[in-house]
């Protein structure tokens, strides 16, 4: 069997699901199956996270070189005719834009609703009216649809009437390098960062539902010791977890590092006392499963999919509620014993989730569209 994917998003434009299209490949991969794995990509495209040589080394996949860029009116007709050409059963496309007319089944990975749930979160009236209308294309066109959490089933269902029969939940898992860091990589990045102390740390962009400034509001009441690290890509639209720091005059209390290299997010997870995650809404929430993955105790918001991610380890708090947060930031950073067995909770909850049968899952949705 020849499965076709989209590999182009495999590149520093898309951290998240590039994650999952990398993690996915080298998973289905290690399958043993007799298939072959025709990695679509365009090594023009910027990529300082992800391998691709060794991608490619892996057994039965193939990279095929598409000089077609993402968000390209081109890939309409590039994509289907190379699909034809090199004899593939199926397309898996992992994300919206997509091929929408093909000459085989096709399967897609949707991720989250959030341009219709936080439409601020899209640029322009413009790009809320695409987010809607590429988002029907390709759910009406896709054969099958992989969500990530019941809660984007849920909403996939709500907003676009998908059939539940068209719809598998398969769960993704941390990348392999989240774990636990030796001691040594964790004060390599402390003194990078120059984190002297006890650090709650969050990890995301800084985009409205991310919801950073309760999370800077919770730090300033709960007047506990250390720091509070914001890590993640800044967009400049939204400067109000900035302003809200400066307001509150938290300055020397919270460290804003911007984007953090792949290679220093590990030790940076493990080095937290805590890590928080307020977001209003999220699809799955891969920071709070790769924090976890390192041993670090997480509370996070009670929204969306996140109850679904954290399972029991660690509190989960209605996101905008602000004193509830400075509560449990206060407590937990004083009780040196509970955040030790929270640290095994992570490490516990982290190991349910696994790319191997994240594969085996989504290798059974390719052989029933295939079929």
């Amino acid at each position: 069997m020849r499965i076709a994917i989209d590999g182009r998003y495999i590149q520093d434009h898309f951290p998240g699901i590039g994650r999952y299209t990398y993690n996915l490949v080298r998973a289905l991969s290690a399958l043993g199956e007799s298939a072959e794995w025709l990695v679509i990509t365009n090594p023009r495209l910027p990529n300082t996270r992800y391998d691709l040589a060794a991608l490619a080394a892996r057994p039965g996949v193939r990279p095929v070189p598409c000089d077609v860029g993402t968000f390209s009116l081109q890939e309409q007709a590039a994509l289907p005719r190379m699909v034809a050409r090199l004899g593939a059963y199926l397309l898996h496309s992992p994300y919206y834009v997509k091929p929408y007319r093909l000459p085989v089944p096709s399967v897609l990975t949707y991720y989250d609703v959030i341009g219709l749930v936080y439409p601020n979160t899209l640029p322009s009236a413009r790009a809320r009216v695409m987010f809607r209308a590429l988002s029907w294309l390709a759910l009406a066109s896709a054969d099958r649809v992989i969500l990530l959490s019941r809660s984007a089933q849920r909403d996939v269902m709500r907003y676009f009437r998908v059939a539940e029969a068209k719809t598998t939940v398969i769960y993704p898992a941390a990348d392999p390098q989240f774990r636990p860091q030796p001691a040594d990589a964790v004060e390599r990045v402390r003194q990078k960062y120059r984190l002297y102390g006890p650090y709650v740390l969050y990890v995301g962009i800084n985009k409205p539902h991310k919801n950073v400034e309760t999370l800077v509001e919770a730090w300033a009441r709960a007047k506990a010791q250390g720091a509070l690290v914001l890590a993640g890509r800044e967009d400049p639209r939204y400067p109000q977890a900035r302003q809200c720091v400066a307001a509150l005059g938290l300055e020397r209390r919270v460290r804003l590092l911007g984007d953090v290299p792949e290679a220093d997010l590990p030790a940076l997870y493990s080095g937290a006392a805590l890590f928080a995650f307020p977001s209003r809404y999220e699809g799955f929430g891969l920071p709070v499963l790769e924090a976890m993955a390192c041993g670090a105790p997480v509370v996070s918001s009670d929204a969306a999919s996140l109850p679904e991610v954290v399972g029991d380890a660690g509190p989960l708090i209605p996101p905008t509620d602000v004193e509830a947060w400075a509560e449990t930031l206060a407590r937990l950073l004083g009780d040196a014993e509970t955040l030790a067995v929270m640290r095994g909770r992570s490490l516990a909850r982290a190991a349910a989730f696994s790319w191997e049968r994240a594969a085996r899952d989504t290798m059974d949705v390719y052989r029933e569209v295939a079929s």
